[in-house]
């Protein structure tokens, strides 16, 4: 299964759960806390639990498949193509 690490307004996250989801893909969104109103049924972290997983990450999406680093959008589409 993906993971999706995502923010709100981020156009490439939306295009890669929009990819994910056209090729059938399930997937888990987690929502960096940005200040944002939060919504109970979704799952936020915080900048510091996303590095905690992705050290090196400085932006997102930041895409796992099955616990593994894919990259971000255009690692996505790679190898989903």
């Amino acid at each position: 299964m993906f993971t999706v690490y995502s923010k709100p307004n981020c156009p490439w996250c939306d295009r890669a759960k929009a990819l994910l989801t056209s090729k059938g893909e399930a997937y888990e969104e987690i929502i960096l806390d940005v200040g944002q109103p939060k919504d109970e049924s979704k799952t936020y972290v915080s900048v510091a639990e996303l590095k905690a997983v992705v050290p090196n990450a400085q932006s997102v999406p930041q895409i796992l498949h099955d616990g593994v680093l894919v990259g971000g959008y255009t690692d996505l589409a790679k190898v989903l193509t």
